[in-house]
Order: structure tokens, then sequence, then C-alpha cells
């Protein structure tokens, strides 16, 4: 049923993917990402379209994760890559389509902004009802849902007004400004007919004579936001409402499995693309072991991060952990995964790996560090890692040597992390 739902826009994405190419042709004439009248007219031609279903097929596709604009060109979406041969990418476009029903769908012209925003933020209670209903509900009563949801959300940001206070003699100011009049006094009926045909228009539920039904594309979406909600409220070590940073910190001393379910708790209540890009921002900081535990936890989210972990690949600092993680996301086996890296970038990482050791680690964990090397000998290793160029090998390369129980080795250890702190050869 997803596949029929985007099927439409799966077919202009093609086209722009053959036609909007880097070199081929422009999306638009100013860099933005609304079809050009041109654009739009040629591709109708091409497709057997009006101009209008063009437009309303580009920007489901752009919803649905199936298109990419940058600049003037478009490319293919991971969705659409994927689109012959995954269901769940099919299945995840759908959602995201799902997600962004009020863009799919604007509201009519001429509502108030702060009333639209109200009814978007209660329908995830209205779709509940709808889900547990498992059947045809009468408008009516949506409508007499959605009036108190909004008015428990209006109580809820305490827009109540109080009233003057004069104990002190002098009138006051209100506790909070009083809701306007043009918000509080916005019928909502309009606007529930509209969200519903919005919610329908992305095939997830149909209306017809005074009635709802979700569709089972739209129960099914509802049941799995109902059990993400859930899994967020079983956070296992409470660190759901924590930045990315301080919750991969908080999952250092886990355990592989609890540390994945804390990454699904804290992932659950989160948009995926901001979720993705707090990971990632945690990743360029300077504690290596934050960086290896961010991707662990994009491992996590698995497809939908692909694009986010592919545009990094051009920053030193993460490619070689997002070389590994596409390699593993494309079927490579996590033990042969490192083969993708070149020595230099398997050098960089021993360094970045050895520094997370160093700073939260044991000596012994240090010293059985050096058997992950690609090098075959300790000196080659030593002229390679000099050369590497990490900001942080003198410090590596000390710790290694204090670690280190084999005097010699230690001598020598101690000699390259002098000659990189020094410049020396």
């Amino acid at each position: 049923m997803a596949r029929s739902v985007l099927a439409d826009a799966a077919r202009v994405a093609r086209w722009a993917d053959t036609a909007l190419g880097p070199g081929r042709g422009s999306a638009t004439a100013d860099g933005k990402a609304t079809l050009s009248d041109a654009t739009a007219d040629q591709a109708a031609g091409e497709l057997g379209l009006t101009a209008v279903e063009v437009r309303n097929d580009w920007d489901t596709a752009r919803l649905a994760g199936l298109i990419e604009v940058h600049g003037d060109s478009a490319r293919p979406g991971w969705r659409l890559r994927a689109w012959n041969r995954d269901d769940s990418a099919v299945l995840r476009g759908w959602v995201a389509l799902f997600d962004a029903w009020s863009l799919a769908h604007p509201e009519p012209a001429g509502q108030e902004p702060a009333a639209v925003a109200e009814v978007i933020s209660a329908m995830p209670q209205v779709l509940s009802f709808l889900q547990l209903s498992a059947g045809p509900v009468p408008v009516a009563q949506l409508l007499d849902l959605l009036e108190q949801r909004v008015t428990e959300l209006r109580t809820e940001r305490c827009e109540v007004p109080y009233g003057p206070r004069l104990e002190s003699g002098t009138p006051q100011p209100p506790l909070a400004a009083p809701l306007p009049d043009a918000v509080s006094d916005t019928p909502l009926a309009p606007l529930l007919d509209w969200a519903l045909h919005a919610i329908a228009s992305v095939g997830a539920l149909t209306c017809g004579d005074g009635h709802a039904t979700l569709t089972p594309l739209g129960s099914w979406a509802v049941w799995v936001k109902l059990e993400q909600i859930c899994v967020a409220a079983q956070s296992p070590a409470g660190n759901i409402e924590q930045s990315a940073e301080d919750m991969l910190r908080g999952c250092a001393q886990l355990r592989p499995n609890a540390a994945r379910a804390e990454y699904r708790a804290w992932l659950a209540a989160r948009p995926v693309g901001s979720a993705v890009a707090e990971l990632l921002g945690g990743a360029r900081g300077e504690d290596a072991l934050l960086r290896g535990l961010a991707f662990d936890a994009l491992r996590v989210v698995g497809a939908p991060a692909e694009p986010d972990v592919r545009a990094v690949l051009d920053e030193p600092t993460l490619r070689p952990y997002a070389l590994l993680w596409l390699a593993e996301h494309d079927g490579a086996d996590p033990e042969d995964a490192h083969e993708v890296l070149t020595r230099q970038e398997a050098t960089w990482l021993w360094v970045d790996t050895a520094a997370a050791v160093a700073d939260h680690g044991e000596a012994p964990l240090l010293v059985r560090h050096l058997e992950s090397a690609v090098q075959p000998t300790v000196p080659a290793l030593l002229d390679e890692v000099r050369a590497v160029g990490h900001p942080r090998t003198v410090q590596v390369l000390v710790a290694l040597a204090a670690a280190h129980p084999d005097p010699a080795l230690a001598k020598a250890v101690r000699r390259a992390a002098f000659q990189v702190h020094t410049g020396g050869s």
C-alpha cells in the first residue's frame, strides 16, 4: 500500500534523477526546492501529466525522501535507490510523508496560525482514538475530542487570564497573557476537516458519510508511534531527556545490549533527522570515546542515517567511522569492514581509538590495543603513527609507553612521542 501511495512521486523522482542531475538541468532558477515553471512544464510533457500534478508529486517525493535538492540539481534519496530491493525503505518514506501531513496538504488560507498549530499538536490524540476504535468514527465525536485536547493544551500553557492582583494596592500584570480572541474564537470544525482530509491525502485514513476510518497503513503507523512512546518511556538508564553527548557518556559504562536499548529509547523520543544531526555533532567533539559511541548509536538508527553519514565522509575526523558504518550498512561483515579503509585511515582510527582507551580505559587495555594495529611490527606502527597527523598522537604514545611492561618497547614509544612533539624524524 505504501508503494501505491508513493508510486507517482517515485516516478517524478526518477525523472528528476535523469533530467536534473549535475550537468544536465536545473530544478529551479533561484536554487530553491520549488520547481521552476519551465522544469514543471518539461516534466509534464515527458511524463504525460499536468504541471500541477508534477508539482504535487515533486513535493511528495521531497517529503518522503525520494529526492534531494542541492542548489539547482536534484539527486535520488536513499529510499529511491532502495525502492526495488527494500520494502522497509519504501515504508520509511511513507512514514516520513505521514509525519509531514500538514505540509503535504497545507491549511486553507485565512486561518489563524496559532489555531492551526494547536490542531496539529492535538491530532496525535485524535489519531490514537481512531486506532483504538478500529473502525469508522463519527466526525462529530472526533470534533468533541479535538476541542477537549485543544482546551488541555491551552490550559497547560497557562493561557488563562487571571486578572489584576491588588494585594499591594497596585494593579499587577496577569500571571500569563490571555489567549488572543482571534485564536480562542476560531471554530475548530473547519480545521478538523482540513486535518482529516490532509491525513487522507497521504493514505492514512478515509473520510465519508460523516465518518473517518484509519486505513490499515494508517493504523499501523499510529500503532508504531504509540510503541515508540512506550519504548521512550522505558529508558533503562534514564538518559532519554539528555543531550546526545550526555546520553552517550551515560552509556559508556553499559554493556552493549543495554547501551543499544538506551539508544533506542533516546531515538524514539526524537525526530530521526534531528537525532542523527545531534549524534554527529557529538562525534565531532574532542572526546574520541563519544565518536565511537555516536556511530554505534547511528547503527541503531540504520538506513535513515545513511545520507547524513555519507555527507561527513569529507571530514577527516569522522571519515574512518563513516566508512565503516557505510560498509556494514551495505552488508559487509563487521569483522571485514575495516578493509574499506586505506592504511592511513586505519592508522588514524587506531590512534583515535587509543585516545579513547587512554582517556577512559585501563592500562592493560591500551597495551592490548597494539594487537589491533594493521602494521606488522611496532616500529612500522610508530613510523605511520608519526606521519598520520592525529592531534592526540603524543598523548597516546606517552600513555602507551607508561603502560607497556617491556622496557625496550616503552623506550621506543617514548622516543616516537618526543619526535612527534618536537617535529623531528
